[in-house]
């Protein structure tokens, strides 16, 4: 079974959240959205489209996403196997928390590593 796949999305906390969100899109062009991130689409080696896209965020410091760590970052991973990864890591002792969440978005479910940074596990919809 194959684990994480790719990175999915990197999402971190600001001070001044919209700020640093313009920081980034006035100098490093960055299409920040107004929900305060941007989903950059893969592409091959031509630049032409190919499935799949990488989120990028920045959220308040006071926000509580990545509760119950206590870190102001979190990466997302994809997987190809939400539920079995999952399975596989309670089994080896790690600490996932209880809940999955599924959705048009995909299928989500997070670990704690042994720093205490909550990992983000992704299993994408079909095609994507």
């Amino acid at each position: 079974m194959k684990r994480v796949t790719g990175i999915g999305g990197i999402f971190f906390k600001a001070k001044d959240a919209p700020a640093l969100q313009a920081w980034y899109k006035r100098h490093l062009g960055i299409d920040v959205q107004a929900w305060g991130g941007t989903a950059f689409t893969w592409t091959d080696g031509e630049g032409k489209p190919v499935a799949g896209t990488t989120v990028w965020s920045i959220a308040p410091a006071q926000g509580d996403q990545f509760a119950p760590s206590a870190a102001t970052f979190m990466v997302n991973y994809r997987v190809e196997d939400l539920h079995a990864l999952v399975k596989v890591l309670r089994e080896e002792g790690c600490n996932v928390l209880e809940k999955i969440d599924d959705s048009e978005y995909g299928k989500f479910a997070w670990v704690i590593d042994p720093e205490g940074n909550k990992v983000e596990l992704w299993q994408p919809p079909a095609g994507q």
